[in-house]
């Protein structure tokens, strides 16, 4: 067997070729071959979340993904939120309202769990979205401000009323 592979994906909405060593994580792939630095090296077992990204509208921990399963898949980091301008989407601008960020290491990954959630257009309780966000770990925030961000933007874009 050998021990490079030519993977073919999409990362951020762009169709991309890399040759890669089949023990690299996706994680490894994505910061070192196309310099997405929002996925975040953090515990490197899938324990803390710093480096979730989504494949296929899921979110994985990226560092127990192998970057030889992403063939013929869309993944998405942080990057593929911004605006053409450099504008925040939503969730970024709902974080920082509600100061759900300090140090930062945690946000990229917290963030792209959010969007997974976002996109179910569903509402979810408090309680939901405390055990759907429950696969990171953050060291500063206390987690309540994130929980309110992701709150906030999930009842304004189902246009149910914020207290």
């Amino acid at each position: 067997m050998s021990q490079y592979k030519l993977v073919r994906c999409t990362i951020n909405g762009k169709k991309v070729e890399q040759m890669i060593d089949v023990r690299a994580s996706l994680t490894d792939m994505l910061r070192n071959d196309f310099h997405l630095t929002s996925v975040k090296k953090g515990c490197e077992v899938g324990e803390c979340g710093a480096c979730n990204v989504l494949i296929d509208g899921e979110a994985f921990n990226s560092c127990i993904y192998l970057a030889a399963w992403a063939d013929g898949k869309n993944i998405r980091t942080l990057e593929s939120l911004t605006g053409p301008n450099g504008e925040l989407s939503d969730i970024q601008q709902a974080f920082m309202e509600e100061t759900a960020i300090q140090c930062g290491f945690c946000t990229p990954g917290f963030i792209m769990t959010a969007v997974e959630i976002l996109e179910t257009k569903k509402l979810y309780t408090r309680d939901e979205l405390r055990k759907l966000l429950s696969g990171h770990l953050c060291r500063c925030t206390g987690y309540e401000n994130i929980l309110n961000a992701v709150e906030k933007t999930m009842k304004r874009r189902l246009g149910v009323p914020t207290e």
